[in-house]
């Protein structure tokens, strides 16, 4: 796996929207969906299920890739994993 660098936004996404580091790393590795984005970003994304609220939640982690690394642009968690998740 490529050297991942976290931006400060994404750094601070962590503790400002309750995401544990450790959840995003699993989807780093091994995501459910990987989404195309523009430019050379994609979104990852993992169900998983958060314990502070409580239910299952998608995690979604924009990353920039290039030759050499991994960059996590931010991360967010939502609720509405059908919304994006269903396929066309």
């Amino acid at each position: 796996m490529k050297r991942i660098r976290w931006l400060q936004h994404a750094e601070e996404s962590l503790s400002d929207r309750e995401i544990k580091r450790e959840e995003v790393e699993i989807a780093l590795r091994s995501p459910d969906l990987v989404e195309q984005s523009w430019g050379n970003r994609s979104i990852l994304m993992r169900k998983y299920y958060d314990s502070i609220l409580q239910q299952a939640m998608l995690l979604r982690v924009v990353v920039e890739e290039s030759i050499e690394e991994l960059v996590v642009v931010t991360v967010y968690k939502t609720s509405q994993i059908n919304r994006y998740t269903r396929r066309s």
